[in-house]
């Protein structure tokens, strides 16, 4: 699985401002001390991309479920998407990997006795 081009191309130059460090994580503070973005500051980010879009804030949650249905939904498999969000356990990813209703809605049968 692939990121679009410019996403790719903007972490790539993220990566070569950054510059080398020790911590073998993609996004850091950018404050001292250096090391992993904390979970409050992972929200902070998210909040304040909502701000700026101009839409309702949402938790950096809904993201990652939103990424894992996208995923799914383009064919990824449950081990792919769970190694992009770091599970441990596929059947922690299927929690984020929501079912889309939409695509299977046409395949259900009507209920018994239902008006078509």
């Amino acid at each position: 699985m692939s990121v679009p081009v410019d996403v790719g191309q903007a972490i790539v130059s993220y990566l070569q401002r950054r510059g080398h460090s020790e911590w073998p994580l993609l996004f850091l503070r950018v404050t001292a001390p250096a090391g992993p973005l904390s979970n409050d500051a992972v929200r902070g980010v998210v909040h304040d991309a909502c701000e700026r879009a101009g839409v309702a804030p949402v938790g950096a949650h809904r993201l990652r479920h939103t990424a894992a249905t996208g995923m799914l939904r383009k064919g990824a498999s449950l081990p792919e998407i769970a190694q992009v969000l770091r599970h441990r356990e596929t059947k922690t990813t299927a929690i984020y990997a929501k079912v889309d209703r939409a695509r299977l809605r046409p395949l259900a049968k009507p209920w018994p006795g239902a008006r078509p």
